[in-house]
């Protein structure tokens, strides 16, 4: 038996970030003031490698000798230290350990080691035992880990229990109605009695068999709620809706709903239900011949419309693709992982529709994460524990996928106790003829690829549809998918290549239900070989195969023909691809599994989704006494205070430390940040991103908005859903869309119903909302999720109907929110309620539409909706951003607090009269010098203003950290290159190798290719030893075909083992590449480059500061985690501070950029011996500047906190450049709410060296 070896890393004093947050927050959250230090070590218990190989990982892969303490087999303890290990459960993915695993096999070129590691926290200071105790159970969460034990084992290998055959239920058929429920309660079944009992009848009936606990378990997952909408299926037999003063409206959409349920399906009989409700708008207007863009097939991936865009100058078609995907009850449990995986499925599901997601939006639901510890619901995390981690996970995947999250918004109500709510939308597209939708024939065949196989998210459909209690929590932690982002990184990649997508007949992506579902969905006949789906370890049986829901898998239908093919470009990708399954001819579901068949089930049967469900419907009024619009929102009696108050509520404040850990510019087409002006202070109304373009450029982007108030949805489902689509619509208007081209998507998410009919009536009704919003505007919602299980034991989440809307915009005409300049007019812009609080639709209809076009004239300099928080809050915002002041033209009031959906907010730099003549609109004030905000009875400074709007979640979402005033010596070197271009190239080649987790490859090979370079991409493959080899050679061979050697950003390997660039660094320091890499900078004057990542590895490969890949020590340069202790995504000001490098021969010394910053681990470290030498020979490149061009050592200027500034290093001929910003996510529109130079011209420098 082979030895384990047991390594323990500790990060140094200085770089012990995560633990010193970690000490805080135990003493903030559960007031541990005898806590005085807490040590974070990462354990790794490693099996199958030798001496000589772990010697070499131990300072390459497991540790860096200038960041960490290593101690080999023992820890040493203090014997007052109180110590404890944490694991994740087996089973669950853990991506410190496969990335030490791939790192170590790169160094290798053998077979991947067995690791595994933990997670080891030692408690300095005189606590109590329970106080012990109350840590463990705040940093465990039982659902995903477990305490480890602290001894080293003998062997990692695990011993496989061979399952047993798959169990035939003998007896079922005969079962009485007390055994069935029995059974049901056994088997955690989410199926309702009924649907059990026409189970029991169809084998006993139809198939003259007793089932197999497969079939059982695939048709509760196939019947489930989440899968197949039963909820929103159920026929309403009866509907009753209340009497008194807000009936009238309620009972006018429901007579204008049944009007279009006329014109739509004649004389045909359909069921009233909650989805016909929420479809019928759509299938109304496409029946008057006004929905010709949408994309209609058999195959559902997610809402498409076909788009003309602009291309170059040249129409091209599109489709642009959106969905909605909600992850509640996975994230209220396991909040890092469900949250992660709920933008995964997002992604999954336009991507399985072959097209490239390239927007992200996330809106969440969270009860006050500021509430004290000691008051969580027993069974429950903490609320702060549950928006923090839900944060960090759907972060984490989008920032290693690669996907552009352009905005973020929490919407707090004290209901959201009962179940999180965790909602990821995205945006999508591909070129029209990228895609092929066929109907699978016999003899087809099915691939499976992507991740493997393994039991997490084993009844994740059925789970997520159940009601929850305390007990519930403790047994599901089996549900919980676990995310693999690298993995959908590359089918990403796989797909946008159009000779792949070509090939798919019909694709699936594998989310809920597993294989029953994404591969039994795809066709009508199918039999599937369980035997061939690959599988992450031994053991499993063939109902988990059947129904776990492990990410990162697609199934896909091609012809057999294609099959190997197929395969070829999936394996070129790094992504295992098999055949599973066959398409057949006889209209049934087959299952084998050990060469038993353990499925075979008929279509029909399936397609009925179980019993028939019927409900009666009883719509409660919305109570008058109670009117959301009514109440008082501020105290009037102190305006100013009431003005800080209302910018301090936690429906209003700021959320820029939850905003800025979402990467908002991978992609380089981002058109508006999140926060804009030059303070970056400003929300914008929405998120606008150009099409996502290999080459070429284009002016046609789309915007995605929401609308949603949880208190006004509460008080009327009614109200809240319709001025959900109008906050929505309004928002589309604000950035520079049109009201009457949008398209949605809704999410609806509410409280278990059961067979109550009252609570039936919320969904109901706030449909209803939603469908007479949709018919005043003329616009469909084409898709949409719900969510019906909001309930924990007797609470419920707040009636939720959130609108999410979809246009297609300029990107040359999108406006952002942020004042522009001092000395112009504010108007207002009015919606018109009626008696009802409801908005007069012709007025809004009218207003949008002069307000689009006065902003296609370019009169308007920026707008904003009123939402919650009114006119009050909307000024303060707008007058952030660039710190511009603004006059009220007459006394601030009450009124200008309210909520006023549908009212616009412009500033204007002309006359625009004859443009808005009858909307209404009147001048609210003007912008003015002074950084105030004015009325004639107070007035606010926007320093008090801004404090009041940024201070209240600082706690929850730190943006600010501890004040440095050191000075930094002043940094110009003008002595110019010490090298010159040896030969000439036209077009110089570019070789930019693509590891698991990079995903800025595409934004940099077009930038180099803009530059009039010829930059070719590599997958590094290392699924085996042999794909590891293959791949070395094909580094060296590109490197030597180059002149250029590019490292581009991403998350190799996930930034894991507790490092990043890891995994480059151990690939380029294999010999041959290694001495490529010298060959091309010492023989063969060449030139590199890594941004982000890539500089994080040319740090750890000594390449920068010193122009070879060698040995680090201890007191080497680094970059290790940002002070701040998250992902920072904002602009930065940086200036070239040296010419040294011919990378900077197209500016300046002094010359300053607005630059895009995304990173986690972006923080240069180095000691004064070496930052004065840097500066001596002018290897400072570039620096983090504040806005009078002098370099800053503080948020917000400098992101990461770096050692005097420093963004940017060379090597000591200026030959090697690397830097922490990202220069090639630039563009035409690109950052249009960021002032500043953007275009560095790094690429066009590199280029032009060699011409």
């Amino acid at each position: 038996m082979e030895q384990v070896k047991r390594i323990y890393v500790e990060k140094k004093s200085g770089f012990d970030i995560p633990a010193q947050a970690l000490l805080g927050d135990l003493v903030e959250s559960l007031g541990l003031e005898k806590l005085t230090n807490v040590r974070l070590i990462n354990r790794y218990d490693i099996q199958g490698i030798n001496e000589a190989e772990y010697a070499q990982a131990r300072n390459i892969v497991f540790s860096e000798p200038n960041v960490d303490i290593v101690y080999d087999e023992i820890l040493p303890l203090a014997e007052t230290d109180n110590v404890f290990a944490i694991e994740y459960l087996p089973g669950q993915y853990d991506q410190t350990a496969d990335s030490a695993a791939q790192c170590v096999q790169l160094l290798t070129q053998k077979e991947r080691p067995v690791i595994l590691s933990a997670k080891v926290i030692v408690l300095e200071g005189a606590l109590t035992a329970a106080e012990v105790q109350a840590v463990k159970e705040y940093c465990i969460n039982a659902v995903e880990s477990r305490e480890a034990d602290l001894t080293k084992p003998q062997t990692l290998e695990v011993e496989t229990v061979i399952p047993s055959d798959v169990k035939i239920l003998e007896g079922f058929n005969q079962k009485n109605e007390t055994q069935l429920t029995e059974f049901m309660n056994e088997l955690g079944l989410a199926m309702s009695f009924e649907d059990l009992k026409f189970c029991q009848a169809y084998f006993r009936d139809n198939e003259k068999r007793q089932p197999t606990i497969t079939e059982i378990k695939l048709i509760d997952t196939y019947w489930s709620d989440h899968c197949r909408h039963t909820t929103f299926l159920t026929e309403l037999e009866a509907v009753e809706i209340g009497e008194g003063y807000f009936a009238a409206p309620i009972v006018k959409a429901y007579e204008d709903y049944k009007k279009a349920r006329a014109e739509v399906y004649g004389d045909k009989k359909r069921d009233i239900c909650l989805m016909d409700i929420a479809v019928i708008g759509m299938k109304q207007l496409r029946k008057m011949g006004k929905l010709t863009d949408l994309d209609e097939s058999e195959e559902i991936n997610a809402c498409s419309i076909v788009v003309n865009a602009d291309i170059d100058g040249v129409n091209e078609e599109w489709l642009v693709m959106f969905k909605n995907e909600t992850h509640n009850h996975p994230t209220e449990i396991e909040p890092f992982g469900g949250a992660a995986t709920c933008l995964g499925g997002a992604i999954r599901d336009p991507l399985s529709g072959r097209s490239y997601v390239y927007q992200a939006m996330r809106v969440t639901g969270s009860a006050d994460p500021r509430g004290a510890i000691k008051d969580t619901i027993p069974g429950k995390l903490p609320q702060k524990k549950i928006t923090v981690g839900a944060a960090a996970g759907y972060s984490s995947y989008g920032n290693q996928i690669g996907l552009a999250t352009g905005q973020v918004a929490e919407v707090y109500h004290e209901d959201y106790v009962a179940k999180r709510m965790e909602i990821g939308a995205v945006i999508a597209a591909a070129p029209k003829c990228n895609v092929v939708r066929e109907v699978p024939k016999a003899g087809d065949v099915v691939i499976l690829v992507g991740g493997r196989t393994g039991r997490d998210g084993c009844g994740g459909a059925t789970g997520s549809s159940k009601e929850h209690t305390e007990e519930s929590l403790f047994s599901c932690g089996a549900e919980v998918q676990k995310g693999n982002p690298p993995t959908e990184r590359k089918i990403q990649r796989l797909f946008r290549n159009k000779n792949v997508s070509t090939m798919i007949k019909r694709c699936n992506d594998f989310g809920a239900g597993g294989v029953s579902v994404a591969i039994g969905e795809l066709t009508d006949a199918l039999e599937i070989n369980l035997d061939a789906v690959p599988k992450k370890y031994d053991g499993l049986d063939g109902t988990e195969l059947a129904i776990s829901e492990s990410q990162e898998r697609m199934a896909v239908v091609v012809e057999a023909d294609n099959a190997q093919a197929f395969i070829d470009y999936a394996s070129a990708e790094n992504l295992e691809a098999v055949i599973v399954a066959e398409v057949k001819d006889d209209n049934r579901l087959k299952m084998n599994w050990r060469n038993q068949q353990i499925v075979n089930l008929s279509r029909e049967f399936l397609n009925t989704n179980g019993v028939k469900q019927t409900v009666s419907v009883k719509v409660e009024l919305p109570n008058q006494d109670e009117n959301y619009f009514k109440q008082s929102f501020v105290n009037a009696a102190d305006l100013k205070q009431a003005w800080l108050d209302n910018l301090g509520s936690l429906n209003v404040c700021s959320q820029k430390g939850l905003v800025e850990r979402f990467d908002s510019t991978i992609g380089a087409g981002t058109v508006l940040m999140p926060f804009g002006g030059k303070y970056q202070a400003t929300p914008s109304e929405g998120m606008v991103a150009k099409l996502p373009l290999l080459q070429g450029d284009t002016d046609t982007a789309t915007a995605m908005t929401y609308g949603f108030n949880p208190y006004l949805s509460k008080w009327s489902p009614f109200h809240g859903a319709l001025y959900a689509i109008v906050e929505a619509v309004s928002k589309i208007v604000a950035v520079g869309g049109k009201y009457d081209s949008i398209r949605l998507t809704l999410q609806e998410y509410f409280e278990k119903l059961g067979t109550d009919e009252v609570k039936w009536g919320k969904p109901f009704s706030a449909l209803l909302g939603a469908l007479k919003a949709q018919q005043e505007f003329g616009i469909p919602a084409i898709g949409g999720k719900d969510s019906m299980s909001g309930t924990f034991k007797d609470i419920n989440v707040p009636p939720s109907l959130i609108a999410f809307a979809v246009d297609v915009v300029s990107a040359k005409n999108t406006i952002s929110a942020e004042f522009k300049q001092a000395g112009n007019k504010v108007i207002v812009v009015p919606a018109v309620i009626d008696k009802f609080d409801l908005p007069d639709f012709a007025v809004l209809r009218n207003n949008f539409a002069k307000v689009s076009a006065l902003i296609k004239t370019g009169k308007v300099l920026a707008a904003s909706s009123v939402r919650t928080g009114g006119i009050a809050a909307v000024i303060s915002k707008m007058s952030f951003g660039n710190q511009i002041g603004f006059s009220f033209a007459e006394a601030v009031t009450a009124d200008h607090f309210k909520p006023d959906y549908g009212t616009l907010v412009l500033e204007v730099n002309a006359d625009i009269s004859a443009e808005l003549a009858g909307t209404g609109y009147y001048e609210l004030g003007s912008t003015i010098d002074n950084k105030t905000i004015i009325a004639n009875n107070f007035e606010v400074s926007l320093t008090e203003a801004q404090a009041a709007f940024e201070n209240t979640l600082e706690k929850i979402f730190p943006t600010k950290t501890k004040v440095d005033n050191n000075e930094i010596p002043t940094v110009a070197y003008n002595k110019g290159n010490v090298i010159k271009a040896q030969a000439n190239y036209a077009k110089p080649r570019i070789f930019i190798p693509v590891f698991p987790g990079t995903n800025c490859e595409y934004d940099t090979a077009k930038a180099f290719e803009l530059a009039g370079g010829t930059a070719e991409t590599l997958v590094i493959r290392n699924l085996t030893a042999t794909a590891v080899e293959e791949s070395v050679q094909a580094i060296v061979k590109g490197i030597e075909q180059a002149q250029i050697l590019m490292l581009p950003g991403g998350f190799s390997a996930g930034d894991e083992p507790d490092g990043s660039g890891k995994f480059i660094a151990a690939m380029f320091r294999n010999p041959r590449i290694k001495e490529a890499v010298q060959r091309l900078l010492q023989q063969r004057d060449g030139l590199m480059l890594g941004i982000c990542n890539g500089f994080q590895a040319l740090i750890k490969l000594g390449l920068v500061p010193y122009g070879e890949i060698t040995d680090i020590k201890a007191d080497s340069p680094t970059l290790t985690h940002n002070k701040i202790d998250r992902h920072i995504s904002c602009m930065v000001q940086t200036k070239v501070v040296s010419n040294l490098s011919p990378w900077f021969n197209n500016v300046k010394v002094g010359d300053v950029h607005s630059i895009a910053m995304s990173h986690g681990e972006g923080r240069f470290v180095a000691d004064e011996k070496m930052l004065e030498q840097l500066m001596a020979n002018g290897q400072i490149a570039t620096q983090y500047v504040d806005h009078n061009g002098q370099a800053s050592l503080n948020i917000p200027f400098n992101p990461n906190g770096s050692t005097w500034g420093i963004e940017g290093i060379t090597s000591p001929d200026g030959r090697v450049l690397g830097k922490m910003g990202h220069s090639e996510r630039i563009g035409t529109n690109v950052a249009k709410n960021i002032v500043g130079a953007k275009d560095q011209q790094i690429f066009a420098a590199g280029v032009n060296y060699y011409k």
